[in-house]
């Protein structure tokens, strides 16, 4: 893939356009969230968790035996996706099941499967 990126042949700026866009652009700790979170993603063992927790809720042990995946991992990788709210937990006595933290997840990675689809 040898694309050619266009370049301004002139120099000029349209402060219109600068002045609308930059009124609407987020705060720059806000797009340096917003790039963390989309990191998070870029790990394909918890995209992997992510997509068995959208069936059902699931123990360590079962998500890491539906993946082939070492408990420890599987930990560590809910450590991270809890840590981001991705995921939340409960316990139900001794044991600690987890899910999609909400409806946003479960959007964000459906409409990325869509984009790749394309």
């Amino acid at each position: 893939m040898n694309e050619k990126v266009e370049r301004c042949l002139e120099q000029h700026v349209h402060p219109e356009l600068l002045a609308h866009v930059k009124l609407d652009m987020p705060d720059v700790e806000d797009l340096y969230d917003l790039a963390e979170l989309f990191k998070v993603f870029g790990d394909s063992t918890r995209i992997r968790i992510l997509y068995v927790l959208f069936e059902s809720e699931m123990c360590v042990c079962d998500i890491a035996a539906l993946l082939n995946v070492s408990q420890s991992a599987i930990s560590h990788q809910l450590r991270v996706l809890k840590q981001a709210r991705l995921v939340r937990n409960r316990r139900d006595g001794k044991t600690v099941y987890y899910f999609l933290a909400d409806d946003h997840v479960r959007a964000i990675i459906g409409q990325g499967m869509d984009h790749i689809k394309e």
